[in-house]
């Protein structure tokens, strides 16, 4: 099985969940996203194929996306603030051949193996 990971090696969630891939098998593509951000479009259909809003996905701890309004902006708005600061996407997201998760809690992998 094959499987990417948008991943923040500094999170122990993220770490988590990649050993979680790595002990199923998986052949990972690890992406650390802070680097290589994903654009709005990739984002929105990770989202829709993940079944959460792009609210849903965005990180609150440590940003100030509170403070701008982004959990009651409109998912555009909340996209293009993702793709230009990366520092506003929750992770880590996995996408498989069976989908697309937000892995908080890590087990949320599960569900796409």
């Amino acid at each position: 099985m094959k499987a990417t990971i948008w991943h923040n090696p500094g999170c122990g969630t993220s770490r988590n969940t990649l050993a979680m891939l790595q002990d199923a098998g998986a052949e990972v593509t690890v992406i650390e996203y802070l680097k290589t951000p994903p654009s709005a479009e990739k984002l929105a259909q990770l989202y829709r194929d993940a079944g959460i809003t792009p609210q849903q996905g965005l990180r609150l701890r440590g940003t100030d996306a509170e403070e701008r309004g982004l959990p009651q902006a409109d998912d555009a708005t909340v996209l293009a603030a993702m793709a230009a600061e990366p520092k506003l996407i929750e992770r880590p997201l996995v996408e498989t051949d069976k989908g697309a998760r937000l892995c908080r809690p890590k087990e949320k992998v599960l569900e796409i193996l």
